[in-house]
């Protein structure tokens, strides 16, 4: 039976190895094929990102093993990401947006329903209006992103990977 569970920051150091393990487990994968170096880039930005205000962090776990995981924080109102072609429309803009950072789930552990739980409990509540994504459009996960209403709002580009599609949903204010 998985487990889920939400973890603020001053938690994440029990679970930053299984963590930066999963990560690399998923983008060893194609079309990524990320290897040590990203991994590592991986783990050292972590306890940064963990620090931005409004950082959540939900983990998916099956005996006592992770097996899924996703996070973001929160990117204030003006700011929109750093390497944007562009910007979102003016309301996305002038709005508060919860940037989801990461969305992983295990390889023997997809279509299993595990992902969409991840994504439902790390938005669901949230203040701001928006959330935004960087998301690979060679990847599957574009395509269920497209299907679960999250819309195209700009392209970026990462010195050290490729062109990104900017993706925002709305998000209704709920406890």
């Amino acid at each position: 039976m998985v487990a889920f569970a939400t973890r603020q920051a001053n938690r994440l150091t029990s679970i930053l190895g299984a963590l930066t393990d999963l990560y690399a487990l998923v983008y060893a994968e194609p079309p990524y094929l990320e290897g040590p170096a990203q991994v590592a880039r991986f783990r050292a930005g972590l306890p940064d990102e963990a620090a931005r205000p409004g950082f959540r962090l939900v983990i998916a776990s099956e005996d006592d093993q992770l097996v899924g995981a996703a996070y973001g924080w929160t990117m204030a109102a003006g700011t929109w990401w750093s390497r944007a072609e562009g910007h979102p429309p003016e309301s996305v803009q002038n709005s508060d947006k919860f940037a989801v950072m990461e969305w992983i789930v295990h390889p023997r552990h997809r279509a299993r329903g595990i992902g969409a739980e991840l994504m439902r409990r790390l938005l669901t509540g949230r203040p701001e209006s928006w959330a935004t994504l960087a998301s690979d459009p060679r990847t599957q996960a574009r395509d269920i992103y497209r299907r679960n209403g999250w819309r195209e709002a700009g392209r970026s580009r990462l010195p050290w990977g490729p062109p990104m599609d900017l993706l925002i949903l709305g998000l209704q204010a709920s406890d």
